[in-house]
């Protein structure tokens, strides 16, 4: 959603994305988050639908 603040859609799909890996330093999930904010089709959803259509392929092949 492009009217969240970075900070916050950055922090909220940072945290989805841990309930998927819980081992992987916070930091380096931010910095996907981050990544994926750049992405505008990303950024156009809601923080945690983005961070499970980009798990998508991961969660469906496993």
């Amino acid at each position: 959603m492009e009217n969240l603040p970075a900070t916050l859609w950055i922090a909220a799909c940072a945290h989805r994305l841990q309930q998927r890996w819980h081992t992987v330093d916070a930091h380096e999930l931010e910095d996907v988050a981050r990544d994926l904010w750049r992405d505008a089709r990303l950024r156009a959803m809601l923080p945690d639908d983005a961070a499970v259509d980009w798990l998508r392929p991961i969660t469906e092949a496993s």
